[in-house]
């Protein structure tokens, strides 16, 4: 098997792990992998933000703009710190179609689900950050349904996005005080992992997940792949 970004060949070392049937296929090589950085270490509880602190100044703003002083989201797990490597990935991955890339994060966003979010019931949906109808005809398909569909629980779509300016065209000033761009189309009384690339800001997520909470889900969580 070739990587997958760099298209090298991938011959694995010889050992039992790699003789064993069940193993994992390997999509990237030996020196792509070593440009993925795992979060790790002291992180900020509520956003996976490196951080010393338990709460990170983002996450303690967020926490002051809700008028019940409840921020909507439970919290944010993050597997990959965004570097120079990992954003030309992402590039290629979401705005280039390369669809079969997102493949080699999978068993990585599928250890780090096992890892923080076992405890949770087996009614827990993941439900995919849609994309506006107009974004994805322009892009072929929804990198957040890729991840969502990996994981051990239901798949639910209940959000619809509003089109509007690519979150990436924007600045941070903007992505904070822009209008909620979700709806919700049916009641949810179960508890959900939100699924998505990136957390940059946290306002994607949270206008997600405030919607939720006003439509009845108890308990809002997220799964991104990256903290940006």
């Amino acid at each position: 098997m070739n990587c997958l970004w760099c298209d090298e060949a991938i011959i694995p070392s010889i050992t039992w792990k790699t003789i064993v049937p069940l193993t994992e296929p390997m999509y990237l090589c030996p020196a792509c992998t070593k440009e993925l950085t795992v979060l790790q270490g002291g992180r900020c509880r509520k956003c996976s933000r490196m951080s010393r602190k338990d709460l990170c100044v983002d996450c303690e703003r967020w926490q002051s703009n809700w008028s019940n002083g409840r921020d909507p989201l439970e919290w944010n797990i993050s597997v990959f710190q965004y570097n120079d490597w990992m954003q030309e990935v992402i590039s290629r991955w979401k705005y280039r179609g390369d669809y079969c890339l997102g493949k080699a994060f999978l068993p990585e966003y599928q250890r780090v689900f096992r890892q923080h979010f076992s405890f949770l019931p087996s009614n827990t949906a993941i439900v995919p950050i849609p994309l506006s109808e107009e974004r994805l005809r322009e892009r072929g398909f929804n990198q957040a349904e890729l991840l969502a569909d990996c994981l051990p629980r239901q798949t639910d779509q209940v959000l619809k996005r509003i089109h509007g300016e690519k979150q990436s065209k924007k600045t941070r000033l903007e992505r904070l005080t822009g209008k909620n761009p979700f709806k919700v189309t049916q009641t949810v009384n179960n508890p959900v992992v939100l699924a998505d690339d990136i957390y940059t800001t946290g306002t994607t997520l949270r206008h997600a997940a405030s919607v939720l909470k006003q439509n009845g889900c108890p308990k809002i969580y997220a799964l991104t792949l990256v903290r940006g």
